[in-house]
């Protein structure tokens, strides 16, 4: 089955996806300042409680860094997608 881009897109573009992406974002960049992720070290910065589960978007407890995989391990399967 081939990935429909044009939906993902327009998801993507929704209101609550976009503010999640931002918090996302604010996220990263807070790590980085405080100089516990750099661009290309294959580190990302993880909510502990997802934000699809309700967790803060703002609070610095509710995010830490964790290595690639493991965040990617983490990830429950998306909608839709077989599988896992």
């Amino acid at each position: 089955m081939a990935r429909n881009y044009k939906k993902e897109t327009k998801w993507e573009d929704t209101p609550a996806q976009v503010k999640n992406r931002e918090a996302r974002n604010r996220a990263r960049a807070r790590m980085a300042k405080k100089g516990k992720v750099h661009k290309g070290d294959g580190k990302e910065v993880d909510h502990i409680k997802m934000l699809a589960e309700g967790g803060s978007k703002t609070s610095p407890k509710n995010i830490h860094v964790i290595s690639r995989h493991d965040n990617r391990v983490k990830q429950p399967p998306h909608k839709g997608r077989k599988g896992k």
